[in-house]
């Protein structure tokens, strides 16, 4: 996938409503879910930790979202470096993704907007569904090129 600004935001639940309002997106405060909103995308990956994903980067993205959580208690990290986007869509991406993650991908286990970390094979993954026949995975950019070997492996399989 395309280049995209990366941050980690962690904060304390009772300081979840100042963020989300400095940062222009409601951090999720249900488990193992997303929030998309003019751009940004927040994925609750802990119960005080969220992965926010701007579709437009930009090198001064996180300087200008900790100029805004000045005085906040919270920390953010740009991770932007860290990692990349693999996409796994169409009808057999529950299917492909079943060969190096246990698990259950069905649209009723795994709705639209559900997000997760995981491993995928030996990697650790962050998961998110972002369509019927859709899905996002972060991947350390080390383990790159590992999982999305074996993801064409398992989609030339059959």
């Amino acid at each position: 996938m395309g280049p995209v600004s990366r941050a980690i935001i962690r904060c304390r639940a009772s300081d979840i409503d100042l963020v989300s309002n400095r940062i222009d997106i409601a951090l999720p405060r249900a488990a193992c879910r997303s929030v998309q909103d003019s751009g940004l995308s927040a994925l609750w990956l802990g119960p005080d930790e969220w992965l926010i994903l701007n579709a437009t980067p930009a090198d001064s993205w996180v300087s200008e979202l900790s100029a805004r959580l000045d005085g906040a208690l919270c920390s953010l990290v740009d991770v932007s470096h860290r990692q990349v986007a693999l996409s796994v869509h169409g009808p057999r991406a529950e299917d492909i993704l079943a060969t190096g993650c246990a698990l259950d991908h069905s649209i009723a286990a795994f709705p639209v907007g559900m997000c997760t970390r995981t491993m995928f094979a030996k990697a650790e993954i962050v998961l998110w569904r972002t369509g019927a026949a859709n899905f996002h995975l972060e991947v350390w950019r080390s383990f790159a090129r590992y999982v999305e070997a074996l993801l064409r492996e398992a989609e030339s399989e059959r």
